[in-house]
């Protein structure tokens, strides 16, 4: 796995693609073929962590990719090594040529730098792509400028890729970012009444962080651990209309034709098609009965999909 480094521990000199690149959608990749393309210094993509808004105005900013995600991500496009800048109020005070001399050119030796058109950083979001060319041209630092990538339907965006997973829509996030959305976590004890029900389920502590698909109940693969073997599984994310109204809302997962003690391990999950909604039944027997057929369901369209590769 590629390092996960703060500036001042970055191999240096550095190729560098500069932005969040949540998602990692086309767009981001080719920003960070032009860092790196042809240069003999480390292949490297920069970030800010946390995300600024959640410093400076308190706002939560849920992540398509969590930092330890995107490290496996970036590998495979020649990335080695993944800086994040802390961001915090002192560092929102630092002008945007401040940020380019010091953090830029002096701590991360950056011989090359590639970020989007539309990238801005730098107190009160004064600096674009524009000054950081100027600023880092002047000390013979290479800056490339990358035009918005578009389709048919637009700009390629995170917020399109968000909006997708909002509405439940898994086929159209997984073209944008031409990969599988996953999440992954460990496995806790639940209260058990999946089990009493028939329907034993994997009780999943997600990171706050990672932004997770719309409320409803989903046919998915599941994997545990470091296998790279995936299990059929339906999956409910939400509360638990029926059981208990106020709880919160919840990661379930239930593997189809298989038992297994999951507790304890690390589950990755793959939600491929949303079912449906939350529903509040009758009863227990009735929402039994539902699951049943969900998990009927679920495990039609996942044998389609693995017969066609």
């Amino acid at each position: 796995m590629i390092p996960l480094c703060a500036p001042k521990d970055a191999r240096r000199p550095t190729a560098l693609a500069l932005g969040s690149f949540d998602g990692l959608h086309a767009g981001h990749r080719r920003v960070i073929t032009q860092a790196i393309q042809g240069s003999s210094a480390v292949p490297t993509v920069v970030s800010f962590w946390p995300h600024p808004r959640e410093v400076l105005f308190g706002e939560p900013r849920l992540r398509l990719d969590l930092p330890s995600e995107k490290v496996d991500l970036l590998e495979p496009l020649g990335i080695e090594q993944l800086v994040l800048v802390p961001f915090t109020q002192q560092l929102a005070q630092l002008s945007a040529e401040a940020f380019v001399e010091t953090v830029l050119l002096d701590v991360l030796q950056a011989k090359r730098i590639a970020v989007g058109a539309n990238f801005r950083f730098g107190r009160h979001r004064g600096g674009d792509a524009q000054l950081l060319a100027r600023v880092a041209g002047a000390r013979g630092v290479e800056v490339l400028i990358t035009e918005i990538v578009e389709d048919q339907e637009g700009r390629m965006s995170s917020s399109r890729i968000r909006a997708a997973l909002e509405s439940g829509d898994l086929a159209t996030a997984r073209t944008l970012l031409e990969r599988p959305y996953r999440f992954q976590g460990r496995v806790v004890r639940g209260r058990g009444l999946g089990r009493e029900l028939g329907w034993p389920t994997a009780n999943l502590q997600v990171d706050g962080r990672k932004f997770l698909p719309a409320l409803g109940v989903y046919a998915a693969w599941a994997w545990v651990d470091q296998v790279e073997q995936p299990m059929a599984a339906v999956m409910n994310l939400g509360p638990q209309p029926t059981v208990d109204p106020t709880s919160p809302s919840a990661v379930e997962v239930h593997l189809l034709d298989r038992s297994l003690d999951l507790e304890g391990r690390q589950l990755r999950v793959e939600p491929v098609q949303r079912l449906r909604g939350q529903q509040r039944f009758s009863g227990l027997e009735e929402l039994s009965d539902q699951i049943g057929r969900d998990a009927q369901q679920a495990r039609r369209l996942l044998q389609v999909q693995a017969s066609v590769g």
